[in-house]
């Protein structure tokens, strides 16, 4: 039974890459026509739609031999209709292995009716999530240290879905289309290459118990997987050597090595699912037992100080993955801008890193370890990734700096990367998200659903729960200050006193939510906190409301400066409109036309005029 369970993973695994390849080559690699997939693109149509069907079987073979496993029974016992059902919506690992399939489906349904670059990207984020969502209930959940294994765990799986399933992807494309996605490709493959080696090392250290592994075969076929690793690093390297003079290339000798590295990504993909279906030699557990560890994967702290909070750091790898890409991109576009010799203001780039360092703080850093354990560290990481950070990333300028520095067109009728960002910035969904009651709803009303239901406590219960949580307070904030203060492209002009109330309404509801929250009489974790059994915290009730006059300094600071700003704003540009019409007034006197004044009571003149004529 364990042969098939193995089997079926593979084959999900192989689908689940194809199908993210695919989408890749189709929505990135290849030429677009004007936002519309091009003849090539439509044709990886059916190879899209017969993946994305193997990733859907596949994983379904997966939910029915896992199932088996854990019963210690045969197949037939899982596929009756009741212990199924009870496997997929009450087990976690079954509701994200459920999921992986539903999104399987999806993109197969869509598959063959996608003709937009838009829908396509959709689908691969779409895909990419699908793909790691059973990773977060994975076994390294349950070794400690959950937020680095998990983390590193999805980075390399992603990394993973890109490198492999992109390799397969071009060596199925028809050999004319090659020469225009495998440049492209060369560029995403080293990014790759890079999170998988680095993610795959850390996530190794935090779990592997290294002086037990080496005389196993679990050690025989990790030490292959790295041969196999560092074949196709090379590979990679002689793709991008060639690449360097694309007139001389031999594009069928390119081929070859195409399909030779499709071979071994495909056998490497094989171990790593052999890898992935034994128990590998962990780290002992400590005997002591401690509540921290069961619940949040990581062991209590010592009680808070300054010095704790500002030196432990707990590190949550794929919060740092994100960080450092988004840094990594920020930097490459100022220095494309540097060596194009244009200029980027210094206080944007300062102000973009501070954002990117209190994130890294309020997720990694002591204050996010502390907020695993106490509600009123939990409310300061939640102001300064939802008030604080925001403000600087919105002040960093990024579409600006993506929209100087991205790639054009590769011809005259591909909208390209640039152009796919700008046709974004000017959907009707970006219409809809920028409109100022739907920023504050998201910003202010959001919290009301978060912390006055169930939703908190059920959230905080494990790590992929806690990782949307921070990712929302941020993407919250990030589009409410980019509404009421952002100098980025917005796709709707929001007046300054609209603005202004908008920022009102914000501290008010903001105030109203905290003295709400400092007036509760019952806890609102749902017992969370409680079944950490904290040593050093003794009222939780005290410590919740504690966290509530916190939110309320925290949160009204950032709003007043925002406040400020908009005030400020608002008279450069009455000053600016003065100016603007000063100098055509000067220019039009110059000229030895009529200023404007004189033209609006010269149209006057005439509308009088008229009106005596008529009588």
């Amino acid at each position: 039974m364990i042969a098939f369970s193995t089997i079926f993973k593979y084959l999900s695994l192989l689908g689940s890459f194809a199908t993210i390849g695919t989408l890749l080559s189709m929505g990135f690699l290849l030429l677009d026509h004007e936002g519309k997939l091009s003849t090539s693109s439509l044709k990886l149509r059916r190879l899209l739609w017969g993946s994305a069907l193997m990733w859907a079987l596949g994983t379904i073979g997966v939910i029915l031999f896992t199932l088996a496993n854990i019963l210690g029974q045969s197949i037939s016992v899982a596929l009756d209709p009741t212990v199924l059902r009870s496997f997929v919506t009450q087990i976690t690992l079954g509701q994200y292995l459920l999921f992986e399939v539903v999104v399987a489906l999806l993109v197969a349904f869509f598959a063959l009716r996608i003709r937009h670059i838009l829908a396509t990207i959709f689908l691969l984020i779409l895909s990419l999530v699908g793909l790691v969502a059973p990773v977060f209930q994975s076994h390294a959940e349950s070794s400690g240290s959950h937020g680095l294994a998990i983390g590193s765990l999805v980075i390399h799986v992603v990394g993973l879905s890109l490198w492999v399933g992109g390799i397969i992807s071009i060596a199925l494309l028809d050999p004319q289309d090659r020469p225009i996605a495998v440049p492209r490709f060369s560029q995403l493959a080293l990014w790759s290459v890079i999170a998988v080696v680095v993610s795959g090392t850390v996530n190794a250290w935090a779990r592997l118990d290294f002086k037990e592994a080496w005389s196993t075969a679990y050690a025989y076929v990790v030490i292959a997987k790295i041969v196999a690793t560092t074949i196709l690093i090379t590979i990679g390297y002689l793709h991008r050597k060639n690449l360097a003079n694309r007139e001389s290339i031999d594009w069928k000798a390119f081929a070859r090595l195409i399909l030779a590295e499709a071979l071994i990504m495909i056998t490497t993909l094989a171990m790593g699912v052999w890898l992935s279906s034994n128990e590998a030699p962990t780290r002992p557990i400590t005997p002591k037992f401690d509540p921290a560890i069961a619940v949040a994967g990581i062991t209590t702290p010592p009680p808070p100080t300054w010095s704790r909070l500002i030196m432990s750091y707990e590190p949550d790898a794929l919060m740092i993955g994100l960080l450092v890409t988004a840094a990594a991109l920020y930097i490459k576009g100022v220095v494309v801008l540097t060596r194009r010799g244009d200029k980027w203001p210094v206080g944007r780039t300062v102000a973009f890193a501070s954002g990117i360092a209190a994130i890294d703080f309020a997720t990694s850093g002591g204050l996010g370890l502390y907020a695993h354990f106490a509600f009123s560290y939990h409310m300061v990481a939640h102001m300064i990734l939802g008030m604080i950070a925001p403000i600087g990333i919105v002040l960093g300028a990024p579409i600006t700096l993506a929209l100087r520095t991205l790639p054009q067109g590769r011809n005259k009728d591909e909208r390209g990367v640039r152009g796919t960002l700008l046709a974004t910035l000017h959907s009707k969904l970006a219409v809809f998200y920028t409109n100022p009651i739907v920023a504050l709803a998201f910003f202010d009303g959001s919290i009301f659903a978060l912390y006055f239901t169930n939703l908190f406590g059920s959230l905080m219960q494990s790590y992929a729960g806690h990782l949307f949580m921070n990712i929302h307070f941020i993407l919250a904030g990030i589009l409410f200050f980019h509404v009421v203060i952002g100098i980025d492209p917005n796709p709707r002009r929001i007046p300054h006193l609209v603005r202004i109330v908008i920022i009102f309404a914000a501290m008010s509801i903001h105030a109203f939510f905290s003295v709400a929250l400092m007036s509760t009489t019952t806890l609102i974790d749902q017992g969370y906190f409680a079944s950490m059994q904290t040593p050093w915290l003794i009222d939780l009730l005290a410590d919740q409301k504690t966290g509530g006059s916190l939110g309320w300094a925290m949160g009204e600071i950032p709003i007043l400066l925002a406040l400020v700003a908009t005030f400020i704003s608002w008279v450069k540009d009455d000053s600016r409109e003065a100016n603007r019409i000063d100098r055509n007034t000067a220019r039009a006197a110059a000229m030895g036309k009529p200023d404007e004044l004189a033209e609006y009571n010269n149209l006057l003149q005439q509308l009088a005029k008229r009106d005596r004529d008529e009588k």
